[in-house]
């Protein structure tokens, strides 16, 4: 244990971080004990500023960790506050400190990525909305201000707003590749919420071949979307879908030591393709949808989950009626149930969401592979009865999936969103 490089490194950095927090904890003594002097200059206001912008990042991302992790940090040392975290960040935005933006930017990341990906997918827009107006007044044509108005959009529904401020934002400025990137990914989920999947490939195609954050992801992105193109528009494309399954496993990183979740989700998925008889994968790009969590997005739209519906009971058909069964049916059946399940909650067809759900969970001894599916369908089962307000019962389902499962896909990220829906 102590001869692991990494893991002293990781101890290291811990501690360097645990004493950025100290300091931040001194600076936050010191300015409560100093609120009441009337004589208060410009150097104390960016103290302030800077103060509110450590104090209240620290105690809001160590909020979104699961309790365990959470008293382990806090018996450390650490605070995470979610409450005081937003407060001091409300306050650093208001002011007129230099940090003042920074504190508005990790709000908006807060808001707009964070309580997405990491939450139940509940996201105060009206906040988001309120922060970002000013800077859209001041700077129009920002690169970054009109990103995040672009998110904001996607995050209400309003996907095409959404694709003409993106063009916009990538028109803004050439320098910065990388927010051209983020844009990319953007467009590209834009488009697949639509299921516009030529539109959706142009973007993903982009990334594979522009951005370096996550090739396995961008890569095992391309090749799923073009699972969802006709057989003739594919050929048009000039891919193919087994080679660049293929490459995924190639493409994954490791970073301190570690793989990334995401990506080991991908490599396993595409595992599929590695025999010389390649085994389809069902509806990749609805399934890497759910990952992100953007059903909670396209919910928003009647309209497009009821043509995600569509898609879903079309394969769900065709998959009763295949009559050579390979060793992944029941695992895409109950993947299909639980896609079909998320769109019907998010249609206001709780009842008939219930059952799908219900099914995943019944055939748990009979899935193979995708042993995320069950754990995963619990929290949504629970989120579901939440929403009826059958509370205890909600919690019983979500304790469920937190207790009973272990070692599965995406494990972390779903004790993140475990964490936000308790």
């Amino acid at each position: 244990f102590f001869q692991d490089e990494n893991m002293i490194n990781f101890i290291k950095g811990g501690l360097k971080i645990r004493t950025s927090y100290q300091i931040y904890k001194e600076c936050h003594q010191v300015l409560q004990m100093t609120q009441g002097n009337k004589s208060k200059n410009e150097t104390y206001y960016q103290f302030e500023g800077g103060v509110k912008l450590g104090i209240g990042a620290f105690n809001l991302m160590l909020s979104l960790l699961p309790g365990r992790i959470l008293r382990l940090l806090e018996f450390i040392g650490f605070s995470g506050n979610r409450e005081l975290g937003l407060c001091q960040l409300r306050e650093g935005a208001s002011g007129s400190s230099l940090r003042a933006i920074l504190c508005t930017f990790t709000l908006l990341v807060y808001h707009t990525y964070v309580s997405l990906i990491l939450g139940t997918g509940e996201a105060n827009l009206q906040e988001a909305d309120s922060l970002l107006e000013p800077y859209l007044q001041k700077f129009p044509n920002g690169s970054i201000i009109l990103f995040y108005a672009a998110r904001i959009d996607i995050l209400k529904g309003n996907f095409e707003k959404a694709q003409l401020r993106f063009q916009e934002c990538i028109a803004a400025q050439q320098e910065w590749k990388q927010i051209h990137h983020l844009c990319y990914w953007e467009l590209m989920w834009c488009y697949t919420f639509q299921q516009n999947w030529l539109q959706a490939y142009r973007y993903a195609d982009l990334l594979s071949k522009e951005s370096r954050w996550s090739k396995a992801i961008y890569v095992f992105q391309k090749a799923a979307i073009l699972c969802m193109l006709p057989e003739d528009e594919l050929k048009r494309t000039g891919e193919d879908v087994v080679t660049l399954f293929r490459q995924v496993d190639g493409l994954k990183q490791r970073i301190a030591g570690k793989s990334i979740p995401t990506e080991k989700f991908a490599v396993r998925k595409a595992r599929r393709y590695a025999s010389s008889q390649p085994v389809k994968l069902i509806l990749p790009a609805l399934e890497m949808m759910y990952v992100w969590n953007g059903f909670a997005i396209v919910g928003k739209r009647a309209d497009l989950t009821e043509n995600l519906l569509v898609t879903i009971e079309k394969e769900e058909a065709a998959l009763q009626d295949e009559t050579n069964r390979n060793e992944y049916y029941m695992d895409d059946v109950c993947m299909l149930q639980l896609l079909k399940g998320l769109c019907l909650k998010h249609l206001g067809r709780l009842m008939q969401a219930e059952l799908c759900f219900s099914k995943v969970i019944q055939s748990e001894k009979q899935i193979k592979y995708d042993s995320y599916l069950v754990p995963f369908t619990l929290y949504e089962l629970g989120l579901l009865y939440k929403e009826r307000d059958e509370r205890e019962k909600a919690i019983r389902y979500i304790e469920t999936a937190k207790n009973n499962y272990k070692e599965y896909s995406m494990e972390s990220r779903l004790h993140f969103r475990i964490h936000a829906a308790l």
